[in-house]
Formats: C-alpha cells, structure tokens, sequence
C-alpha cells in the first residue's frame, strides 16, 4: 500500500485504507454533510428538551436499555464466533489457542487475557468438538442463543416503552403549551393566521414531532450503538477486513444527505398544501348553509380537489426519495458484501470467521438503513418543529405591566380620552373622548364601518389604542392586569359562542366554578329555565357544535344567562338582538333589560329601537362621534341619527 498516493499495490493487505485523495476529499464533504445533519438532530432535542426532562428519569431509563439493546447484538455476534470457533475440529485449548493469537499479531495481549478469561468462564457451560459433553454444556448449547435472543428482545421492549411512554407525555405537553401560547395572543395575531393553519400548529406539527420521538428517538440511541459495538467485534475478529467494510460506509451516506434534503423540501411544500387545505374543509364546513344556498358544492369540491391533487405531488416526491433510500443502500452494502466473500475466499479466511464476519456485515448495514429511515424522518420534522418555534416565539402586542395597579371595587365610572385607533394605515377611530359615570346606560349607533364594535374591543383590551386612553376609575386600562379588567365586564355579542359542553357548563362559562343553584338562578333571570328544562337531559343536555340544536333566542338567552352568573358590574352589548327575528328579539329584549339593572351599559346596535331605554347615545361616524344625546332628543335633531331611525321607521314624538 503505497500511503502517498492512496493507490492498493500488490503486495500490500486488502484491509489497508483503500481511499484515493479525492476520496479523502468526498469524506470531509460527508463529516460535513453530516454535521449538518447532527445539527439538525441537536435542534430538535435542544426544542424538545425542556418537555424532555420533565420525565428525566423514564427517558434515562429508556436511553440507558437502548444502549443496553445495542449491545446484545455485538454480543450476539460474540456467542455465533464463539459457538463456531468450539466446533470447529482445530479447536484448541483456552491458554493454547490465545497464545496462537498473540503470535500471530492479531491480538494484543489485552485481547489474548481477555479472550482467556472469558473463555475460562464459558469454557464448562459450551459444548466443544471433541470434547464428551455433560449436563451442563448440553444445557449452555441449547440455551445460549434462546436466553440472548430473549434479553435482545425483552431490552429492546423496555427501551422501546419507556421511550414512547416519554414521547406521548413530552407531545402532549407540548400541544398544551401552544394552545396556551395561542390563547394568550393578542387578536391581531389571529387577523392574520387562518383556522385551518392554527389546527395544524396544534395537531399537526406536533404529530410530526411525536412520530420522530415515536419512531426515530430508541432507533436513534440503538442503532449507532449496534453499529460501534459491531464494528469493535469484527475488529477483534480480522481487523484489516473489518477496515476493507468501512470503506463503503461514506459512499452510503452521500445518498441518505441528499435524499434528505428532497424530503425536507418536498415536507415542507406539502404541510402548507396541507394548512390551506384544512383552512378550506373548515370554511365549506362553517359555511355550509351558503354553500348549499348557492349550488355550490361543486365548486368547492374541485378546489378541493386541486389541493390534494399537489398534496399527492408532494407526497410522492416524499415517498419516491425516502423509498429510494433503500435500494441504494442494499446495493452498496451487497456490493461491499461481494468484495468481502471474494476476499475471504483469496486469503483462505477459516470457515468460523468467515461466517461471524459475513454475519456482523449483515447485522451492521440493517441498524443503517434504520438511521437513513431516521434521517429522513428528521428531515421532515423539521418543517413542523420551524413552525411550533415560531409560534412559541410570538408574543402579544396587548402586554400587561410587570407591576399592574389593583383596580378594586368598580364605583366611579368609565372616561374615555381622545381615543385614536388604527388597523397599520387605516384610521378607525379618531378623538373620540366621552365619560360614563357609573350606573349610566349608554348606547353606540352609527353606520356599519363606523368604529362601534372597535370601541368594544378597546374598552375590552383586546387592542391598545394608537392614541388617547380609556380610564376606569381613574386608571389607565394599560396598567391593569387583564384578568382584573375583564373579571368586571360582561359581554353579550351578536354572535353567541357556546362550546361542546352542557348547557349547565356553558352558561357557568361566565364564571367558572358556579355552583348549579347561581347556574339554574341566572338561568331563570335570562328567562331561559323553562325551555332547558325541556331539553332531553334538562341542564346536563349537551349543547351541539356551535349550539345548532337549540334556535337563535334561545342562544342568546344561555349567552345572557353567561352574563348574569358573571354578575360583573359593567356589562356590554354588542348588536345583542341583531340576529334575531321580532318574537325572539321581544322575549330576549325582556332579559336584557333585567340584566341591565343597576349595571354600567354599553349597549352597540344598529337596530336602534334597542337604544330607547339608553341614558345617552353617540352616534359615531368614520371613527369619530358627530352626536350625543337622549333617544328622543336625536330624533328631533334631524341629524345622523334621525336619518338612520327614518330608515328603520322610527321617527321622534310629536
């Protein structure tokens, strides 16, 4: 072997370095390939270990079994060489047998002791050609590999359990906390994002990480241990042979990298596939009545046709480079395999290395087609776990104070001052600047677009103002915690939310942990006992997806009875009856008005008979209010707001 040029010689060993210099040069590519990919690897235990180690002790226990696991195999390999080596006919003595080795170089003395002592301790339980056997070589030789094949087996399913035992809890945790991270977002935030890509961070994303954790986490600590501990018996066995086989182990890597990176692309096309896809499932689903109404079923049935159609693309180009993996692999590894008979058959290796040596090679590339397996699937997890960092990144633009003032017992009132709010370029809202002392009801009018529902969203803090501030009691609402602010409010809206709980369950929504008597007495204030009492379970009737099983009054009754539980002091009213038809807006009007008793009211409408009972009325127009006064005053005005009246048939006293 001439070093210089890298070149085999006759001559020279077949197990020396068979590399030439540009081979030389495509290994530190692939060192550098693969750190690549071990950054990849170290990114996703570096996101996941903060959920990791709440469960430190299974996981080490799980670790600790798969390098357990990963070891029996060399010791497999140890039990077919040894096995093989006893029944050959030039079997020889334990001492004899060692020294043979030591003379030979093949061994050092540390391998001859080594071979010697553990020879010596199986030496009475493992039958030997030429050698009578007793009771208990019969039994070491009938046990030997069952009892390996067992501990390989019952180590693997320990390792394996803990590990996704650990795995389910970490995704878990981890699905809690984006739903927390979600929740605690301020609604810009959901302005911009679909639904359909929200439900994909939840579910989605982290069902990518939990298949890695699943699938790829045991595999990732077995494999390579099965690997070193395979590699270090084949050495112990024919070193320069062992060497020959690795020379093949860079030119399996190249392959597995650049597939990957097809994986990581083509995973990555495909989820934003997948998040436009889900988006459009829920606004065929959400509209489904329009759809219907305007035939158009199959117009949405091609669009979704057309997204799958592309998710299939991606899929297959997923499939075709992680599929390929394989047979390159296979082909390789047997071409390696080939060259490794044909040189044992040269150098007339004897027929028990020849066999542990065919045996180890066989054993060595299985755990690395498992890790090209896990490569891939790294590659695309990668795509979901960008995606959850970037979501547990955000932070709300609404940020309560490190120090928030205690607002106390609500008892002044509310004073807003030249409020000024925008959506980036478009003005909303311009120095609007009104008080409302406590116990006042004061009703907003004005024309769709006009900023109505954007001052409900401030007073509530859902946004900060771009100038001015509203001020309860005095104080700011940016210096108080958010939870204080919004314990005192109550919302009654347009749109009625009821969750996939009972009807009991939602209405103590307003205040959770009501008991069922303060539950069945807001119940009967919004005048909705009677009609839950007809339901099929009465108050533990759950309520359908988006409370279709119940009509819009009585929705709104459960929503109003949310409000009366609450028992805040301020209470809002966002186009409460907007929705409703003139029977059901007369009978949830009646709860309204009990529940406005000696409370603070906001009260929103566009349908402006709602306003009568009101102390006082803004009437506002493109974001800024052009009147302020009594119902009947308005009227008699002949301004905004009498136009607006004369257009619902509403006209002042005479």
């Amino acid at each position: 072997m001439n070093l210089g040029t890298g070149i085999w010689e006759p001559g020279t060993s077949l197990g020396a370095p068979l590399l030439r210099n540009r081979g030389v040069t495509n290994g530190g590519q692939v060192g550098r390939m693969g750190g690549k990919q071990m950054q990849d690897l170290v990114k996703v235990m570096r996101f996941g270990w903060p959920y990791l180690r709440r469960y430190l002790g299974r996981f080490c226990t799980g670790v600790a079994l798969a390098v357990l696991f990963g070891l029996t195999n060399a010791l497999l390999l140890w039990a077919i060489n040894t096995i093989l080596v006893r029944m050959s006919p030039e079997s020889t003595a334990v001492v004899g047998a060692a020294s043979v080795l030591v003379e030979q170089g093949t061994l050092g003395e540390w391998k001859a002791a080594l071979q010697k002592t553990t020879e010596a301790a199986v030496d009475p339980w493992l039958p030997r050609s030429g050698r009578k056997a007793d009771w208990r070589q019969i039994v070491g030789g009938l046990l030997l590999f069952p009892l390996l094949a067992a501990l390989r087996g019952f180590v693997g399913y320990g390792s394996s359990y803990c590990l996704a035992w650990v795995s389910e809890r970490v995704v878990n945790d981890l699905r809690v906390e984006v739903l927390r991270k979600l929740s605690s977002l301020s609604l810009d935030y959901f302005n911009k994002a679909t639904t359909g890509d929200l439900i994909t961070r939840v579910n989605g994303d982290t069902s990518m990480l939990q298949r890695c954790l699943n699938a790829g986490l045991g595999d990732l600590i077995k494999e390579p241990v099965t690997i070193v501990g395979l590699v270090v018996g084949l050495f112990l066995i024919d070193w320069q042979l062992t060497l020959m086989v690795l020379v093949f182990f860079p030119l399996v890597i190249v392959p597995i990298v650049i597939l990957g990176k097809k994986v990581r692309r083509s995973a990555k096309a495909g989820l934003n596939t997948t998040i436009t896809q889900a988006s459009l499932i829920v606004e065929v689903l959400s509209g489904i009545r329009v759809v219907k109404a305007f035939n158009l079923e199959e117009q949405q049935v091609e669009r979704f046709r057309k997204m799958s159609k592309d998710l299939v693309s991606h899929s297959m180009r997923t499939t075709r480079a992680k599929e390929i993996t394989n047979p390159i692999i296979e082909s390789i590894g047997t071409l390696g395999f080939g060259l490794l008979v044909v040189v044992i058959v040269v150098r007339e290796v004897k027929i028990e290395d020849m066999v542990s040596l065919l045996t180890g090679v066989a054993f060595i590339y299985t755990p690395v087609k498992k890790l090209a397996g896990i490569h891939n699937l790294l590659q695309q997890t990668q795509a979901g776990i960008e995606r959850l960092m970037q979501v547990l990144r955000e932070e709300p633009t609404v940020r309560e104070t490190s120090t928030p003032v205690p607002m106390g017992t609500f008892h002044e009132g509310i004073r807003v001052e030249g409020l000024g709010f925008s959506y980036g370029h478009e003005k909303i809202l311009s120095d609007v600047s009104f008080e409302l002392p406590r116990g006042t009801r004061l009703g907003i009018a004005g024309e769709s677009g006009s900023g109505k529902s954007t001052l409900v969203n401030l007073l509530f803090r859902f946004y900060d103002p771009t100038s001015g501030a509203i001020r309860i009691d005095g104080k700011d609402l940016r210096t108080l915690a958010l939870s204080d602010l919004r314990d005192r409010m109550a919302l009654v809206s347009q749109e009625v939310v009821l969750f996939n709980m009972t009807v009991a369950e939602n209405i103590a929504c307003g205040r959770p942990g009501a008991s069922r008597a303060e539950i069945e007495a807001a119940a009967r204030a919004a005048f909705a006992h009677e009609f839950i009492e007809r339901l099929p379970q009465g108050y533990d009737t759950p309520v359908a997806e988006r409370g279709v099983n119940l009509s819009g009054g009585q929705r709104q009754r459960l929503a109003i009875a949310r409000a009366f539980v609450r028992n805040a002091p301020i209470l809002v009213l966002d186009e409460a009856t907007a929705a409703l038809d003139a029977q059901s807006e007369a009978e949830v009007q009646v709860a309204i008005e009990r529940l406005e008793e000696n409370r603070t009211v906001i009260c929103v409408a566009h349908r402006l008979s709602t306003l009568k009972g009101m102390d006082r009325i803004l009437v506002l127009s493109a974001g800024r209010v052009v009147e302020d006064g009594g119902f009947e005053e308005l009227l008699r005005r002949g301004g905004r707001f009498a136009e607006m009246a004369a257009r619902q048939g509403i006209a002042a006293r005479k």
